[in-house]
């Protein structure tokens, strides 16, 4: 198998090789993406960010000069207010404003649209993602755009024989596909009276007022989306560009902006693929930015690793759908991208595609430098029962630590990045049952519950760890002993040890819990028991 075979094996190398063949051998390919910043950027939204970024590293893997560039569509109205959102009231009235010119409700930033802007180019740096970011509002604003927008008022006639075919009811024969920000009041509410055929506009708003302009000097008119989007894959000689299921459809805008870039602009579309929809396991509710019920980069990166972050999206292709659990499933994503790291690094799969797809993955999974030799790898279970136990995260992670020879820097981070992401989950996300407290003391409802046989159990339990350090080996050999003197089963003394110990009656593995707990905190619980 060549390397050029290996590379081929992964979606964004075949994307990769595709933009090449399509667009022929470039001094520099252009990859794009961008989203209205109308509330949180969130998850499903960002699958549209690291499928061009994927295909990004794999032009760059192959020796190729590639600019990604991510649009903040910062010039489209403001539609409606977020349900999540403060200073709603305030935030009414802003309705018809650019976002870009509408408050920011909390107060923090210049604009709504930097609000979210900054949330999330600050959350993917993390990733490894680093866009040329273009704020639509400045371009459109310094009339960027003027000759292009010229191109397409004077095909309008052209343009809307395109577009009615896609659509139920046609534009009028007057159409002017124009929107238009009020000198005055800044809204949108505005209509255009008359279009000159080259550079001047007249236009009039419901706030009454009215004016001519031209728009290569007065920065407040933009196009509707159907044009805007190829007259951008135009001025901008975009190469890629993937789209989400709502673009894509038959007669969608993906379909209309083809047509237009090239029948209207002379140029070929933009290499394209469509991203499915991300289903959420352990929290509520269908995601949108616009209605505020989201979960954000943010939050995903609060429970997953960055490389696991990345890997979600690295092994599935973009237009299969996928689930990001935030109930226990947690714990098997982690197993799942340690076992493409193990592959990696130690090679242990036996059919040679299979490892090669699996190396792929990794590389692309893992944000900058891959380390040097195979990482310390703890079970995210094992973390969040140890720092429920020590309720120390310092403690937690030397524990965690403390069986490798010659932690590398990359071990030491991974461990208190993960300690972390435990906080958070049990915080948050953590079904009841993963969820410890350890008790103070015993209750006299939970001693109401034992056996005279597991009682004194308990009691024997707390003279032998009296006597001295037990290694965990030494802790299940003295549990048998106390099991055979008080004929317990192991069920009935396991059961009778966690109730006193969390008021459950099962609980994570019993030797390395009381371990974790410490001998002085296990022993000051058993000496409450009368």
């Amino acid at each position: 198998m060549t390397d050029k075979d290996i590379q081929l094996i992964h979606w964004a190398d075949q994307i990769a090789e595709q933009v090449i063949q399509e667009k022929g051998d470039k001094k520099e390919y252009v990859c794009a993406s961008g989203i209205t910043p109308s509330g949180t950027v969130h998850i499903g939204n960002f699958r549209e960010i690291i499928t061009t970024d994927l295909v990004v590293k794999a032009l760059a893997d192959r020796g190729k000069n590639v600019k990604f560039i991510y649009s903040w569509d910062d010039y489209d109205r403001f539609r409606k207010v977020p349900g999540n959102l403060p200073e709603k009231d305030k935030l009414k009235e802003c309705i018809g404003l650019p976002v870009s010119s509408t408050i920011d409700p909390f107060g923090c930033h210049k604009s709504y649209a930097e609000h979210f802007e900054k949330e999330l180019e600050e959350s993917i740096k993390v990733l490894d993602i680093h866009p040329t970011f273009i704020r639509q509002n400045e371009n459109f604003k310094a009339c960027m755009y003027a000759e292009s927008i010229r191109t397409a008022l004077k095909a309008r006639a052209r343009i809307r024989k395109i577009l009615d075919k896609f659509r139920k009811e046609a534009h009028s024969e007057d159409w002017i596909p124009l929107e238009v920000y009020c000198e005055k009041c800044g809204k949108d509410s505005t209509k255009v009276e008359k279009y000159d055929e080259e550079y001047s506009i007249k236009y009039s708003c419901e706030c009454g007022f009215k004016n001519t302009i031209d728009f290569r000097k007065v920065g407040i008119v933009k196009p509707p989306w159907r044009i805007d989007w190829p007259m951008r894959w135009d001025f901008e000689n975009v190469d890629f560009e993937p789209g989400g299921k709502e673009h894509s459809s038959a007669g969608g805008s993906r379909d209309t902006a083809k047509v237009v870039v090239k029948h209207i602009f002379q140029k070929e579309p933009p290499i394209y693929k469509m991203y499915d929809f991300i289903i959420l396991k352990g929290v509520g509710g269908k995601m949108a930015g616009s209605t505020g019920n989201v979960i954000s980069v943010t939050d995903v990166l609060g429970v997953y690793l960055p490389e696991i972050t990345r890997f979600l999206f690295v092994g599935t292709k973009p237009n299969k759908e996928f689930a990001i659990a935030f109930d226990d499933e947690v714990f098997k994503i982690y197993e799942d991208f340690y076992n493409v790291e193990r592959s990696y690094f130690i090679e242990d799969e036996e059919n040679a595609k299979k490892l090669n797809q699996m190396k792929r993955i990794y590389r692309f999974s893992i944000p900058g430098i891959i380390p040097k030799k195979l990482p310390i790898q703890p079970a995210f279970r094992t973390i969040c029962d140890i720092l429920q136990a020590t309720q120390d995260k310092e403690k937690t992670k030397k524990l965690i630590l403390a069986d490798v020879k010659a932690p590398m820097l990359y071990d030491v981070m991974r461990v208190e990045n993960m300690i972390a992401c435990a906080e958070t989950w049990l915080f948050k996300y953590a079904p009841e049952q993963y969820i410890i407290k350890i008790n103070e003391s015993v209750s006299a409802e939970v001693i109401s519950k034992l056996s005279k046989n597991q009682i004194s159990a308990l009691k024997m339990l707390s003279e032998k760890l009296l006597e001295k350090d037990y290694t965990e080996d030494a802790i299940f050999e003295m549990f048998k002993s106390i099991m055979v003197s008080t004929e317990l089963s192991t069920k009935e003394f396991f059961t009778a040890v966690y109730l006193v110990l969390i008021g459950k009656e099962r609980g994570p593995r019993l030797t390395g819990f009381i371990k974790n707990i410490g001998k002085e905190k296990v022993l000051g619980i058993l000496k409450s028991i009368k």
